[in-house]
C-alpha cells in the first residue's frame, strides 16, 4: 500500500500507525485514508492487571504515529499510550508522534488558590515526554495553554471545520440561526463558528458552586424564535449543556441543537440529555460512542478521521498543518 499521490516522496515503509484500544475503530479509518496498513500489536494485560503491550512488526527508523484516546477507562487508555510509545522508542523507531484526538486529564490544567491539588495535564505532559514523544496530535484541547506543558512540539486541530461543515449542509441559506457559548470561556470558540456561518451570537452566563454543576443565570442575546446551536469542546455529564438548552427554550428558542467535539458522557449524562430540551447532539468521533449513547435517538456522531489523516500526511511530508484551518 502506497501514501496518496501528493506525498509519494514519503514511502510507506518509512510510516507506520499504531492504534491503543480506545479508538481502534477510528485508527482504521485514519489508515483506509492514508491508504496504509495498521502495524500489527499485541494490547492485553497480565493476570494482576498490569498493561501488556508488544509491537509485532519492524519500526526501527520509521516515523510512528501511535492512536490513542484518553478516554473511556482513562487510566488504561494512559497506560496503554505511554508503554506503546516506550516500546516503539527502545525498538529505534525514528520519531514517535502521539496522536490523541481526545487529551483527557486536560481539565485539570491549574491549582487553584491553595487548594492541594496536581496539575494533572502536566503531569501527563511529563509521563508522554519521559515515555519518548517528539510531537504530540490532538483535537480542541480543553486548555490551549496546555501546549506549554510540552517540550515537543503539540498540533492542537480543531474540529470546527468538520461542524460547521455539516451545519451548513443541515441549515438552508438564511437560516434563522443562532450560535451560543454555553459560559463565557466558551466565547472564542462559538464566536469562531458564528463568524465562518455568518449569523449571531449569544451567550449563558452560569455560575458554578461545584465541579458538574451549573446553575444558569441568563442568556446574553436575542434568542426568541431562532435556532439555537450551542457549541461546546466537552460534554461529560451533560448538566450544563442540559441547563443551557432549558434557558434557551424559556426564553423563547424555537429549536435547540449542541455540537460538542469530545463526547465523555459520564454518570447520568444519556437520561439528562433524553429529557432534556434538546433537539439534538452532535459530536465527533474523538471518543467512540458506547453502546447506549449509540442508541441514543438525540446523538449523532462526525467522524474525524479525515481531518486527522490530512494533518497526519501534512505532519509526514513536512507541509503546514496550521494552514488547514485557515481559507
Amino acid at each position: 500500500m502506497e501514501l496518496p499521490e501528493r506525498f509519494q516522496d514519503h514511502s510507506a515503509a518509512e510510516v507506520a500507525v499504531i492504534s491503543g484500544t480506545a479508538t481502534f475503530d477510528l485508527a482504521l479509518k485514519i489508515c483506509n485514508s492514508m491508504r496504509l496498513p495498521i502495524t500489527r500489536t499485541r494490547v492485553g494485560q497480565f493476570s494482576d492487571g498490569e498493561i501488556a503491550v508488544q509491537i509485532k512488526e519492524n519500526v526501527r527508523g520509521r516515523n510512528v504515529f501511535i492512536i490513542q484516546s484518553i478516554c473511556g477507562d482513562a487510566n488504561r487508555s494512559l497506560m496503554e499510550l505511554v508503554l506503546l510509545t516506550d516500546a516503539a522508542r527502545r525498538s529505534s523507531a525514528r520519531e514517535i508522534v502521539a496522536v490523541a484526538p481526545y487529551l483527557g486529564y486536560s481539565r485539570q490544567d491549574r491549582r487553584p488558590r491553595s487548594d492541594r491539588v496536581p496539575i494533572s495535564a502536566k503531569v501527563i505532559a511529563d509521563m508522554l515526554g519521559v515515555a519518548g514523544i517528539s510531537r504530540l496530535v490532538s483535537i480542541d484541547i480543553h486548555s490551549e495553554q496546555i501546549q506549554g506543558f510540552y517540550r515537543v512540539p503539540v498540533d492542537n486541530l480543531y474540529a470546527s471545520p468538520v461542524m460547521v461543515a455539516d451545519i451548513s449542509r443541515r441549515n438552508r441559506a438564511g437560516a434563522n440561526l443562532t450560535i451560543v457559548s454555553p459560559d463565557v470561556g466558551g466565547v472564542p470558540r462559538a464566536r469562531a463558528f458564528a463568524t465562518e456561518l455568518d449569523v449571531d451570537l449569544a451567550i449563558i452566563d452560569k455560575r458554578r458552586p461545584a465541579a458538574n454543576v451549573a446553575k444558569v443565570m441568563h442568556v446574553i442575546g436575542d434568542v426568541k424564535g431562532r435556532d439555537c446551536i450551542l457549541v461546546d469542546d466537552i460534554v461529560d455529564t451533560a448538566g450544563s449543556l442540559s441547563a443551557a438548552a432549558g434557558a434557551l427554550r424559556e426564553n423563547g428558542a424555537a429549536t435547540v441543537r449542541a455540537y460538542c467535539t469530545h463526547p465523555v458522557l459520564s454518570g447520568d449524562a444519556l437520561n439528562r440529555i433524553e429529557n432534556s430540551a434538546l433537539d439534538e447532539l452532535v459530536v465527533s468521533s474523538t471518543i467512540p460512542l458506547h453502546k447506549d449513547a449509540a442508541k441514543c435517538s438525540k446523538i449523532r456522531s462526525l467522524d474525524i478521521s479525515e481531518l486527522l489523516a490530512e494533518a497526519l500526511m501534512r505532519i509526514i511530508s513536512q507541509a503546514s498543518v496550521s494552514s488547514l484551518f485557515i481559507e
